[in-house]
C-alpha cells in the first residue's frame, strides 16, 4: 500500500495493522474523500473503508461523520489522527536513514482568490520549494467565505475576518481595491469627475447573485446608482474587460495597476481596504510543511506590501 510515494509497513501483527489504519485515517483527514485518500494510498476504496471500521472497533467509537464538504474527524478521530501524524513522522525518519528528514514535504492543499493565487501564493511557494524540494502544493483557485472545517483543505485563504472556531485564523496582510477605466474608454465616454459621475458607466465586477463575501460587495454600496455592464466570477475577467472598454472596472489595484493602459479614477472616494487571512485546520496546522506555506505568504504579503496597498510598482 502506497504512501506518498512510499510503501507502508507490511501487515505482520495488531500494532502494525493499527499502525496502517491511522496513517489511512489521516489520509482521509487530509484528503476528506475515501475515493481521493485511495487513489493517493495506491488501494480501492473498499480497502479505506474497511481500514477505518477496523480502526474504529479497535478504539471503540466513530472517527468521521460526513460533513457538507467530504468526511470530518470526530473528537476521538483527531486524536487518532495525530497518532497517525506520529506515525507518519516515525516511517519518514527510518525511510532518511541517516539523512535528515525535511519536515517541510508531502502535499499541502489550499485554496485562495484568483488573484491572491497568481500575484501572492505562486511565488511564495516558488520561493519556499527552492529550500524544500519535496514539497507539492495543490491550490484550488475560489471565492467564498471560510467555513469553520472545511475537508480536504489545509489552507484556505479569505477576504474578511474569517469567524471559525475549529480552526486557527492568521491575518496575512491587506489590499485595497479602486475603480478603474481604460484610456481609449475614457476619451470616448468621459472621465468621470465624481462619485454621482460615475453612475452614468456601466460596471465590471462580480455575479452579484453568486458573490459569497459580503466584504466584496463595495462598488455596489459606493456607487449605488451603477448598472453592471459585464459580471464574472473571475477577477481576471474583470481586469481584461475593464482594459477592454466594456465598461468601469472595481479592481484589485496590484492587479490593475500592471496595466499602463488602466486609470485609477477618484481614488480618494472610491476605494476599499480589505484583509486577507488564512484559516488552517487544526490538524494541518501541526504539520510543518502547513506551517511553512502560511509563514512563506505573510512573508510574501509583506514583501508585496506597496503593491497590494496600490501605492508602488506593481510590475
Amino acid at each position: 500500500m502506497a504512501w506518498y510515494g512510499r510503501r507502508m509497513p507490511a501487515r505482520t501483527d495488531p500494532p502494525g495493522q493499527v499502525a496502517d489504519q491511522l496513517l489511512v485515517l489521516l489520509e482521509v483527514a487530509r484528503t476528506g474523500r475515501w475515493t481521493t485518500a485511495a487513489q493517493a494510498l495506491g488501494v480501492n476504496h473498499t480497502t479505506v473503508a474497511r481500514n477505518i471500521a477496523a480502526l474504529e472497533r479497535a478504539l471503540g467509537g466513530k472517527l468521521l461523520v460526513r460533513g457538507a464538504d467530504g468526511w470530518e474527524l470526530t473528537a476521538l478521530g483527531r486524536r487518532a489522527a495525530r497518532a497517525g501524524e506520529a506515525v507518519s513522522e516515525a516511517v519518514a525518519r527510518l525511510v532518511a536513514g541517516d539523512a535528515e528528514a525535511d519536515p517541510v514535504a508531502g502535499v499541502v492543499r489550499m485554496t485562495a482568490t484568483d488573484g491572491f493565487s497568481a500575484y501572492v501564493a505562486s511565488p511564495a511557494i516558488a520561493r519556499l520549494r527552492r529550500d524544500h524540494p519535496e514539497l507539492s502544493v495543490e491550490l484550488v483557485t475560489v471565492t467564498r467565505v471560510a467555513t469553520h472545517h472545511r475537508s480536504g483543505v489545509d489552507i484556505d485563504v479569505v477576504v474578511g475576518e474569517p469567524k471559525v472556531q475549529q480552526a486557527k485564523a492568521l491575518r496575512l496582510g491587506e489590499y485595497v481595491l479602486g475603480m478603474y477605466g481604460a484610456r481609449d474608454y475614457l476619451e470616448r465616454q468621459g472621465t468621470p469627475t465624481s462619485v454621482a459621475e460615475l453612475s452614468r458607466h456601466g460596471l465590471v465586477y462580480f455575479v452579484d447573485s453568486m458573490l459569497q463575501v459580503n466584504d466584496l460587495d463595495v462598488p455596489r454600496r459606493l456607487v449605488p446608482g451603477m448598472q453592471d455592464a459585464l459580471a464574472s466570477t473571475n477577477v481576471f475577467v474583470h481586469v481584461e474587460a475593464t482594459r477592454a472598454g466594456a465598461g468601469l472596472g472595481f479592481l484589485p489595484c496590484f492587479m490593475a495597476d500592471r496595466h499602463p493602459d488602466l486609470v485609477r479614477l477618484l481614488p480618494d472616494e472610491v476605494t476599499e481596504r480589505l484583509p486577507y487571512w488564512a484559516v488552517v485546520r487544526g490538524e494541518s496546522w501541526r504539520r510543518p510543511a502547513v506551517a511553512a506555506v502560511v509563514q512563506a505568504l505573510r512573508e510574501e504579503m509583506g514583501r508585496r506590501r506597496d503593491q497590494m496597498l496600490g501605492v508602488g510598482d506593481a510590475g
